[in-house]
């Protein structure tokens, strides 16, 4: 008994003397992991590898970064992960995906979600998405009026993504007349089908360089119309066109909106599991926010096509308290509505 439990206090010094650190001391040539939710060659990964090879300039003692992907579940998998297993000391940093901030907000009872968002450290993210409502002209719904007045068709891929989810908010919330066209296998599928006249427009989760330069031929014709956006903010490209938040025909709408548009605001988040030590986060944070500004950095980003809008950890801690905070009957009536 004495041997454990000298054992024990020796354990808990160790853990004492490695959190007394100062940050430049545990940073010195540390091996660092980036665990992102994505297979590698996608969006999440590319955004994952950029900050891998830029973020260790802006942190103490020269540290490097590797990249681990931990694809599954949607982003589940590396969350768990991130959440209940990785280390708690600043050594792992997480990439995860938009969706996942408010997976147990949509879902309370999927015990798969092992995490809750909130106590996550958020780093930032790279970028914040903006969703655009494309509509062909010939059909002559180019505003909310016309949205309401006849009755039009969007091309999507599944129920539960952002094109599918934000046209069925619109009927319910805004009363448009929008039939939403399921089973395309992706994004550039679901523009060719507004090209070939199976569907009248197309409403998006984001707004990729290969999404725009798909549609920008039909747009500079005048066949398309971007007629809404769907996001926080307007998009710098079409500063005179309206958001569905501005355009909410109440406040619960308005409401209801803000709410599934902070996953658009969270884009391509970064994390660290909960417990860091507080020294340790402000480096982290303060890394993260001069990468998004270095010069390198833009122009390795630039070269791939890779936009880069970043959004501050805190603004994301601040917006999921928000949201898990809403009203009981606001939650479940977005929950009703997003099924």
């Amino acid at each position: 008994m004495k041997k454990a439990g000298l054992a024990f206090l020796a354990l808990c010094a160790t853990f004492t003397q490695a959190h007394a650190q100062s940050a430049a001391d545990f940073f010195k040539n540390r091996k660092m992991t980036l665990v992102t939710s994505a297979s590698v060659g996608g969006g999440y990964d590319q955004y994952a590898r950029l900050l891998s090879r830029h973020m260790p300039k802006y942190l103490p003692g020269g540290p490097s970064m590797i990249v681990q992907n931990m694809p599954g579940a949607e982003g589940i998998k590396a969350a768990n992960y991130l959440y209940s297993v990785a280390a708690r000391d600043g050594s792992v940093v997480g990439g995860l995906q938009r969706n996942t901030g408010l997976a147990k907000f949509y879902h309370p009872d999927n015990s798969n979600a092992q995490f809750d968002a909130r106590k996550f450290i958020w780093l930032g993210s790279t970028q914040q998405e903006i969703g655009f409502f494309l509509m062909r002209t010939a059909t002559g719904a180019v505003d909310l009026n016309g949205l309401k007045q006849r009755e039009t068709t969007v091309s999507s891929t599944s129920r539960n993504s952002p094109s599918s989810i934000y046209p069925r908010l619109l009927n319910a919330l805004y009363g448009t007349k929008i039939r939403v066209i399921e089973g395309y296998d992706g994004s550039q599928t679901s523009l060719m089908a507004i090209e070939r006249a199976e569907v009248d427009g197309h409403v998006s989760g984001g707004t990729s360089a290969n999404f725009r330069a798909r549609y920008r031929p039909w747009e500079k014709s005048g066949q398309v119309a971007i007629i809404m956006q769907l996001g926080m903010e307007r998009d710098k490209e079409y500063p005179n066109v309206p958001t569905a938040l501005e355009l909410a025909p109440d406040e619960t709408s308005r409401s209801i909106f803000e709410i599934a548009f902070v996953e658009q605001v969270m884009g391509r988040p970064f994390v660290l599991p909960p417990e860091v030590p507080k020294d340790r986060v402000e480096v982290l944070r303060t890394a993260f926010d001069k990468t998004m500004t270095d010069k390198e950095f833009l122009e390795e980003a630039a070269k791939q096509g890779a936009e880069i809008d970043p959004v501050s950890g805190a603004r994301i801690n601040e917006l999921l308290d928000k949201v898990y905070a809403a009203p009981p009957a606001l939650a479940q009536r977005v929950r009703d509505l997003v099924q």
